[in-house]
C-alpha cells in the first residue's frame, strides 16, 4: 500500500504512481437534459394558453396591423347589394287632378307625364276633399302597396310633394296638383332622381370608404 492511499481504501482505490482517486460522484447529465426539455414544454403550454385566452376575449376576430378589426373584409365577404325592384314609369297609371284655381293645369301636366312614359288615367279637377286645400306643390295619393313602389317613382317627377295612402282597390295612383305647383321637374333632373332611387347607394358608399 502506498503512503498516499487513504486508510481503509484498498482495491480499486489503491493509488499507484501519480494517479489519484476521483472523490466526486459523476455528473448526471441525463437529469439536466430532462429538466431542460420539461422547462421548454411548460413554456410552450403557457404561451399556447395565453393565445387561447386572447382569442376568447377578442371573439376570435382577425385584426389589421393597427390592431383594429377588419370590417372591410367582412363587407367584401357579404353578397353584393341588389337594385331595388321598382316599377318602370310605363307600369304606373297616374290620375292627374287639379286642386288649384288655374284652368287646364291637369291636362298639360298629364301630357308631360305621358311623354315621360307614364300611363295616364283620369284627368280633371280634384274632388271636394282636396280642391283648393293642397298648399304645397302636390299630393301623391295611392294604395298602401304603392307607398314604396309607384309613389316614390312618381315623386321623382316633381319636388315638394306630400304622400298619403288610402283604401282604394287597384294600383293606380293620383297626382293632385297644389297651389305651389308650377311645372314638373326638368327631364334630366327627374331621370337622375329615379336613378338615385333605384341604385344601391349605401353599399357603394361603404365600399368606397374601404
Amino acid at each position: 500500500m502506498s503512503m498516499l492511499t487513504p486508510p481503509g481504501m484498498g482495491g480499486q482505490y489503491r493509488i499507484t504512481g501519480d494517479k489519484y482517486p476521483r472523490m466526486r460522484p459523476p455528473r448526471r447529465r441525463g437529469r439536466l437534459v430532462f429538466g431542460l426539455v420539461a422547462s421548454v414544454a411548460v413554456l410552450g403550454l403557457v404561451g399556447w394558453g395565453t393565445l387561447q385566452l386572447i382569442d376568447v376575449f377578442t371573439g376570435g376576430e382577425k385584426t389589421t396591423a393597427a390592431g383594429a378589426t377588419s370590417d372591410c373584409a367582412k363587407i367584401k365577404a357579404q353578397p353584393a347589394a341588389t337594385t331595388v325592384a321598382l316599377p318602370r314609369p310605363d307600369q304606373i297609371t297616374v290620375n292627374v287632378y287639379n286642386a288649384t284655381q288655374r284652368t287646364g293645369l291637369a291636362k298639360t301636366t298629364a301630357d308631360e307625364l305621358k311623354k315621360r312614359g307614364f300611363k295616364i288615367g283620369e284627368v280633371g279637377n280634384a274632388s271636394g276633399q282636396f280642391d283648393k286645400k293642397v298648399k304645397g306643390t302636390g299630393l301623391l295619393l295611392g294604395p298602401t302597396a304603392a307607398l314604396k313602389t309607384s309613389l316614390p317613382v312618381l315623386g321623382t317627377q316633381l319636388g315638394g310633394t306630400q304622400t298619403q295612402t288610402d283604401t282604394r282597390k287597384g294600383t293606380a295612383v293620383d297626382l293632385i296638383l297644389g297651389d305651389a305647383f308650377k311645372n314638373l321637374a326638368p327631364q334630366t333632373d327627374a331621370d337622375q332622381a329615379l336613378a338615385a332611387l333605384t341604385a344601391p347607394q349605401q353599399a357603394s358608399a361603404t365600399k368606397k370608404s374601404c
